[in-house]
């Protein structure tokens, strides 16, 4: 058989061959992947295995660190600051899900709405979310300041206007500034999440007579059902690691009552020069979110992605 006859054999072969089509044709190679891997392996992953090794050992910062076991997880689980801080850690978390869930939700439907005005009262309205946590909590510091402040002005309803003054104050002062820096993000995702509702769903249950609020409940939330497991996880992860509001607004105090564990991490490593302690409090803060965060998802079902568009 000649070269000729083998060539075009081939060529015959090539043509015959059916083309790939659809997504698998187009999924780009793993190289596409490595500049993001590499970048999340430097910057992430190696951050908290050194995290991880430093918690075993003692270092102020200055020397070289020595190992010393369990000593800082012994010192954590007996000290009555770390102890109270993780509750209170705790009861931010859950007083911001509380607090800003129903309120983003509705600010989210409203916005995604067409009534009028909207847009300009929107924007207003989101601009929080432009500020970082730091300008925020120097902000409310000078309006919350019981000297010069508005507590100042009012001490008919707060008494000498030091809102910090107290556990209870402070900690509603902290849900607070933290409900209205955040909930314009988290309305921002029920925003997006009610304008992809079809609305032919809206349709048939206004020809069945159901008005406004059957709609909402029967309809919108549970079509916002996967966006709501988000908002919520980015809620907790974010309850958990508050610490530019604390640092500002209340420095822990008074006293400790408003150290949470991230605070605590802080006053730990930078003030008190024991990053070992600060390194165990740290992974413990990632852990305990991470393990939070797998609950929320796998006890609601997020995982599987079930679809809330019409018909499936």
């Amino acid at each position: 058989m000649s070269a000729t006859s083998l060539v075009s054999g081939y060529g015959r072969r090539l043509r015959a061959r059916p083309r790939r089509t659809g997504v698998g044709a187009t999924r780009p190679g793993l190289a596409w992947a490595l500049p993001a891997t590499v970048f999340f392996l430097v910057f992430a992953v190696l951050p908290l295995v050194l995290v991880a090794v430093l918690s075993f050992t003692s270092w102020n910062g200055v020397d070289a660190p020595r190992f010393n076991g369990f000593a800082n997880w012994t010192k954590l689980l007996h000290d009555p600051v770390m102890t109270q801080s993780v509750g209170l850690t705790l009861v931010l978390t859950v007083a911001g899900v509380v607090v800003q869930t129903p309120v983003s939700i509705l600010l989210g439907v409203w916005a995604a709405g067409r009534q009028r005005n909207r847009a300009v009262l929107s924007a207003i309205f989101f601009v929080p979310l432009l500020l970082s946590a730091t300008a925020v909590s120097v902000v409310w510091r000078a309006i919350l300041d019981p000297n010069f402040g508005v507590p100042s002005q009012l001490e008919w309803l707060v008494g000498d206007g030091n809102l910090m003054g107290s556990q209870g104050s402070a900690v509603a002062v902290l849900t607070f500034v933290g409900l209205w820096q955040w909930t314009p993000m988290h309305a921002l995702l029920y925003q997006g999440g009610a304008r992809a509702i079809p609305q032919v769903l809206y349709q048939a249950a206004a020809i069945d007579g159901a008005g406004k609020v059957r709609q909402f409940v029967h309809i919108t939330l549970p079509q916002l059902r996967n966006t709501v497991i988000t908002s919520v996880v980015l809620m907790l992860v974010g309850g958990l690691t508050t610490f530019d509001t604390v640092l500002i607004l209340t420095q822990g105090g008074p006293g400790t009552d408003t150290t949470n564990s991230a605070y605590y991490m802080y006053q730990q490593a930078f003030k008190s020069f024991d990053f070992g302690a600060g390194s165990a409090i740290a992974l413990v803060l990632v852990v305990v979110a991470t393990l939070i965060s797998l609950a929320v998802v796998r006890l609601s079902g997020y995982d599987r992605m079930r679809s809330t568009t019409e018909g499936l």
